[in-house]
């Protein structure tokens, strides 16, 4: 068969079923393989840096990974945006691109760009593709390599030419990814682990979106249970356990929680599942690790002592650790610590009696109207976001879709699109976006109203970039510049001229009775646009401060 048939057999091979894309002359071939094979439903994004935040969403929704396609020159180059999202939230994307013939290679060619080059830090891997006897191995390995140990994207650059030249194709079952077994050394390290844990005073578990990506949340919930552990989440571990189990003391970090924050400040254990003790996650790093141990389990040996030096490091696959620990007495119930854990608790529990319309009583109110129902929610980065991990209220894993490492504004809307693609009529995606990152990729609203996907949209307008606004309060003393958004824009009837019903609230009852009728309307998309107060994100760490230590707003 043709190379771009031999492409379409492969895909379907791995299991894909949808792609996402934007066509050009390089990958023509490619599309005119599909048009023969309707079994995979391709998408037409309207931009293709939505085509690799949509698979992206796909992927982290659905565990499986996401596909997004385009063509040579600025097409591919449009994805790297997508494609460095991916990578810094170990998400499995393939991304396939067009390239110029093979004998118009390094000629400067219409459209040729070296995306190897442009790639390589943000992709796993990369491939050109130079001999179509290659090209079915590579796109195998390609999704081998997405899969297997730390997740993340990879991309296979492909010539136009072996699109079109004759190939062999011989169906093959995808191999499961393996993990090898622990030797005497490494058990020796998980028994030294197990004695810190239950020796440990006050422990707490930081949960992490490595938890998802391993698929272990049952398994930690029983780790918790067994040596009675409290735990925060990281933004990307929000879902990985329920909110709601009294073992979750909610987000923590930057914009954590207080009493989460509090906890991590006080503990003399440390034990982190699936993170990468990032900048947000610790604050200052000399004050976070003071008069603290540190366990570190992840999938990735890379990570360990990466960000946090002289922890007691477990790389490997997280269900197999956290057995090996389990094997062990749980301990102390940790009764003065969890009375301690209550009290911040209660201190700082979240008033939301407030007589006008803000985010955290919006998000709160979708967190009562949403409980127990089959909902999944996808942020924007901004202010928006983080008011979002604190007030809503994650259950599941794989139901919060937002950018954490690279924080990419535009992220949401697309994200959410893929994600319902996957999730059909099962689950509805709810969108929250700033009015900012709302004019980078609003256009995929044509795309959502072009299929009729049932995302509801919220839009959080406070005629500003939020985040930098209240940056520049803290860190500028208010020289606020380039973040006020002050000619007007009709959110509302801009989504509307896509064919979306659309409309815009000022009050707590406009709201409330606004969102009571898009949770109604379940099959169709719906948008609400919030006008709101330019206010700032509470809690916020101090600049170079402990993580207990917040910045008090006037």
């Amino acid at each position: 068969m043709k190379g771009a048939q031999a492409v379409a057999a492969c895909l379907k091979e791995q299991g894909v079923d949808t792609v996402f894309g934007y066509p050009g002359g390089m990958i023509l071939p490619l599309y005119d393989a599909f048009y023969d094979d309707r079994e995979i439903r391709q998408i037409l994004v309207t931009h293709e840096q939505n085509a690799a935040h949509a698979a992206d969403g796909y992927a982290r929704a659905s565990g499986k990974v996401g596909v997004c396609i385009a063509t040579s020159g600025p097409g591919a180059t449009n994805l790297v945006t997508g494609l460095a999202t991916a990578f810094m939230d170990s998400i499995p994307v393939v991304a396939i691109t067009g390239q110029v013939d093979t004998a118009l290679l390094g000629k400067d060619a219409f459209q040729e760009t070296d995306i190897l080059d442009v790639t390589m830090p943000v992709t796993k891997h990369n491939y050109k593709v130079k001999d179509v006897r290659q090209l079915v191995p590579t796109i195998r390995e390609a999704f081998e390599l997405a899969r297997e140990g730390r997740p993340g994207p990879v991309l296979v650059d492909v010539p136009r030419d072996l699109f079109l030249k004759e190939t062999e194709y011989d169906a093959q079952k995808p191999e499961p990814c393996t993990h090898g077994v622990p030797d005497a050394d490494f058990l020796i390290c998980v028994a030294e682990a197990a004695h810190e844990i239950v020796r440990a005073k006050r422990p707490v578990v930081i949960v992490g979106g490595g938890v998802i990506s391993a698929g272990a949340s049952r398994e930690v919930l029983a780790f918790l249970e067994a040596f009675h552990l409290p735990a925060v989440h990281t933004l990307m571990g929000l879902g990985a356990i329920p909110r709601s189990n009294p073992h979750s003391l909610g987000f923590a970090g930057m914009h954590g929680e207080k009493a989460a924050n509090h906890a991590i400040a006080a503990a003399d254990l440390v034990i982190a599942l699936g993170s990468r003790f990032g900048d947000r996650q610790t604050g200052n790093i000399k004050k976070y690790t003071q008069n603290t141990k540190f366990i570190h389990i992840d999938i990735d040996p890379a990570e360990i002592d990466k960000n946090i030096g002289n922890s007691l490091g477990l790389a490997g696959d997280m269900k197999v650790i956290l057995s090996l620990l389990m094997k062990n007495e749980g301990g102390s119930a940790h009764t003065d610590w969890w009375t301690q854990i209550r009290k911040w608790q209660d201190a700082y529990e979240y008033d939301y009696q407030q007589n006008r319309l803000t985010v955290p009583w919006a998000m709160h109110q979708i967190a009562v109207s949403t409980k127990g129902k089959p909902y999944a929610f996808a942020t924007d980065v901004g202010q928006h976001q983080m008011w979002a991990a604190l007030h809503l209220r994650v259950e599941e894993p794989r139901t919060w879709l937002t950018s954490g490492g690279l924080g990419t504004m535009g992220f949401g809307l697309p994200a959410a699109m893929g994600a319902q693609l996957y999730f059909g009529k099962s689950r509805r995606v709810i969108h929250v976006a700033g009015d900012g990152g709302i004019k980078m990729t609003g256009n995929e609203y044509y795309t959502i109203a072009r299929l009729n996907l049932p995302v509801l949209s919220l839009i959080i307008n406070n005629t500003s970039l939020g985040m930098i606004r209240q940056l520049q309060k803290v860190m500028y003393k208010e020289r606020y510049i380039a973040c006020e958004f002050d000619y007007p824009m009709d959110y509302a009837a801009y989504v509307q001229s896509f064919g979306i019903a659309a409309e815009t609230v000022s009050t707590q009852e406009e709201f409330a009775e606004a969102l009571a009728r898009a949770l109604e309307d379940q099959d169709h998309p719906r948008v609400i646009v919030l006008n709101v107060w330019r206010s700032f994100v509470e809690p916020m760490i101090k600049g170079g401060a402990r993580i207990d230590e917040f910045v008090e707003f006037k």
